[in-house]
């Protein structure tokens, strides 16, 4: 693993970033977690925190561990972004307060509920038409298709051009990495995604009665302004669809990996929840995020200087045997709440109840009709600097 902890500080030599560990980081998790509360990377010049508690912590200290300088690798302090940050992902209170306020009403439990009829009339046709099929790609024809689908439709976004939508998101998540090889690729046709993605976020761009037109009110109630306005729609169609097409991807492969946990789940549909908070437990689509430290800290011993980049495994934590029992069996029966996939604090994810909500309509909807799922071929990965999932996933369904 190349840990080196006789130092005062524990040191790595492992590349976060690299195809070999991007592949199978799970290893590599155990020996950063028992390497010491925080490790540093000596290949990027960073620190890196794996335990759950050290994770959590500094989720929660936003006035210690700052998004304002960017959450991915770059400084925004010491170079330019490239793409103009984030005023809710990559921002501090108290602009973070205030368009944070905006995005929690407009995705309020009540707001969501709204949407339930058409995710689920949505989930329950294409399950019927893939089932009747007998066998598919689980990536292209349903983690990809349904978001797709149902979340461009709730925000108000035109059907023309949405195949920009997966390569939008595939560079921004990329894009807290390293400039390294999967960076490149990504932004390989940057500028026309971009300016498609830009056209998009304009309160004339959007249909009237959808997400992204509530945006706007809050710019005619004097919360936003509209140039504000359209960053936040342009960060709900960042943040909310490659994470939910990995997370559907991911549930598909653990329940065709542990077909004992399908069966426990079509006996106890009631388990539905429980299903989901375990698969982004044991299979976090989305694996990390850095902080910036805006003073010196000491964790567990070990102490950060003032601004310092700080990567955040979250998947690790999610691992950590320090907070799970038997952390490397996926149960659905387990209580998995307080896992960080989502993060914590001011900056947990502010869709999550979307997620949750096209998940549970795809999974309600496979589990009536599905006995098992079987992998018909080898899936192959879809790497990413910050996202965990696949590529594709060849699948046939013995019908329920």
């Amino acid at each position: 693993m190349g840990i080196d902890a006789t130092a005062i500080r524990p040191v790595s030599t492992v590349d976060p970033f690299s195809h070999a560990f991007l592949t199978d980081p799970y290893p590599h998790h155990q020996a950063m977690r028992e390497a010491g509360p925080a490790v540093w990377l000596a290949q990027y010049g960073i620190w890196a925190m794996a335990r759950h508690q050290e994770v959590r912590d500094a989720l929660t200290d936003w006035q210690t561990y700052c998004s304002g300088a960017g959450v991915g690798l770059s400084d925004f302090r010491k170079e330019p972004p490239w793409r103009p940050p984030s005023i809710i992902l990559e921002a501090d209170p108290p602009l973070h307060t205030r368009t944070r306020a905006v995005l929690t009403r407009i995705l309020s439990p009540a707001a969501i509920n709204v949407l339930r009829e058409t995710f689920t009339r949505e989930a329950e046709a294409l399950a019927g038409r893939l089932v009747a099929r007998g066998s598919f790609d689980g990536v292209a024809d349903l983690a990809e298709a349904y978001p797709l689908k149902v979340f461009p439709d709730a925000v108000g976004i035109s059907e023309e051009g949405r195949e920009n939508l997966l390569p939008y998101g595939n560079m921004v998540f990329n894009s807290f990495g390293p400039r390294n090889d999967l960076f490149e690729k990504a932004m390989a046709n940057a500028a026309a995604v971009r300016d498609w993605i830009m056209s998009k976020c304009s309160r004339a761009a959007l249909a009237p009665e959808g997400l992204g037109m509530q945006i706007f009110a809050a710019v005619d109630a004097g919360e936003l302004s509209e140039v504000e306005a359209g960053m936040l729609v342009r960060s709900f169609l960042s943040a909310g669809i490659d994470t939910t097409v990995y997370g559907l991807g991911n549930a598909l492969y653990c329940f065709a990996q542990y077909p004992e946990q399908w069966t426990i789940l079509r006996e106890n549909p009631n388990l539905m929840r429980l299903a989901f908070e375990e698969v982004l437990r044991f299979e976090a689509p989305v694996q990390t995020f850095f902080r910036t430290t805006t003073r010196a800290v000491d964790v567990g011993g070990v102490k950060l200087a003032d601004g310092e980049k700080v990567l955040l495994f979250l998947a690790a934590a999610n691992r950590d045997p320090r907070r799970w029992e038997r952390p490397d069996s996926f149960d659905i029966r387990r209580r998995a709440t307080g896992h960080m996939t989502f993060g914590t604090g001011i900056h947990g994810c502010v869709g999550q109840a979307i997620a949750r909500l096209e998940t549970e309509a795809v999974f309600s909807a496979l589990v009536k009709r599905v006995k098992a799922f079987e992998l018909v071929d080898e899936p192959v990965r879809r790497l990413n600097n910050t996202l965990r999932g696949f590529d594709s996933l060849p699948l046939r369904v013995v019908p329920a």
